[in-house]
């Protein structure tokens, strides 16, 4: 069980995730409309007199049946709400399972008094053979800030340029926003800009006063609006597959199904792996590229993969 500690902030994310979604809802168009009194089988009042949009405090304190004081204190920090009552929050205000994971993260983080730091690992020789031996598909291994840290030739092929970066650019975020060929390369850039910074805020619950991430985040919120509007927006986001359409300068357009695998050596590394449907035009692109590859490479050792 969670307690109050005197007025100190013990759970500020959590507060302010609950008060941006009372507000609005975190994702429109996906978790659904703004929220209601009448949603929530309440009275809905004389609208003239609302003055803020959304659900009030009182009217959430009263569907979860916890007092107005203590939601109060949820919201602005001062306590971190009881397993029981961050359940009945997350029904009352619709969130989503990406968005229970996260703020049940956020909890967690609450809980503890120092932040869990973990260092990034390098990518075992065993993953980056097994990237190698994948020479018709393209694979590469993403951190857990969805940093760029190994991959085979096919994928070097495909992703602009990764190979001739330097580590500390080797960001699939940093790119989205930097690199101004991104939005050349995807057919949705601002769909799949927006899903990555979701992606992004889900991975950095665990640990947000990661000095890693705070950077990150910094230099991002500095330097391009969009990424500090979306930021701040709060919406998470978990992938594991899917199916995007890339715009390559040499190939043209490739449909390719991804799919991520957790590496069990270290759970914040992710084997991504695209492939195609046989016999279909992408599917044909990636083996005329395997088989270029092949031909102008001395040795499958001097193809450019993303060993250190």
């Amino acid at each position: 069980m969670h307690g109050i500690h005197g007025d100190a902030l013990v759970a500020p994310p959590v507060g302010e995730f609950v008060t941006a979604d009372r507000g609005q809802q975190l994702c429109p168009g996906v978790c659904g409309s703004e929220l209601t009194p009448a949603d929530l089988g309440l009275p809905q009042g004389d609208p003239g007199t609302r003055r803020v949009a959304g659900l009030r405090r009182e009217e959430v304190a009263a569907s979860v049946a916890i007092s107005h004081d203590y939601y109060t204190r949820i919201e602005q920090g001062r306590l971190a709400p009881s397993e029981p009552a961050l359940e009945a929050i997350a029904h009352t205000l619709r969130l989503t399972a990406d968005q229970r994971t996260y703020v049940e993260g956020l909890a967690q983080q609450a809980d503890r008094r120092t932040p869990p730091r973990r260092r990034s690992n390098p990518v075992r020789p065993q993953l980056q053979r097994l990237l190698d031996q994948l020479i018709d598909t393209p694979a590469f291994v993403v951190g857990k800030y969805l940093d760029i840290l190994a991959w085979n030739p096919l994928a070097a092929a495909l992703l602009i340029d990764v190979d001739k970066m330097a580590p500390h650019e080797r960001s699939y975020i940093r790119m989205m926003f930097t690199d101004p060929r991104m939005k050349d390369y995807y057919e949705d850039w601002e769909s799949m800009a927006r899903t990555g910074v979701a992606l992004l805020r889900m991975q950095a619950v665990e640990n947000p006063a990661d000095p890693r991430l705070a950077t990150l985040v910094g230099e991002l919120s500095v330097s391009h609006p969009q990424f500090r509007r979306w930021w701040a927006a709060r919406d998470v986001a978990r992938q594991e597959f899917g199916t995007k359409t890339v715009r390559h300068p040499e190939l043209g357009d490739l449909t390719v199904d991804w799919d991520g695998f957790q590496w069990a050596g270290d759970p914040d590394q992710q084997l991504i792996v695209w492939s195609a449907e046989p016999g279909s035009p992408t599917h044909e692109k990636f083996r005329i590229l395997s088989s270029w590859i092949a031909a102008t490479s001395p040795s499958a050792h001097d193809a450019p993969t993303g060993r250190p």
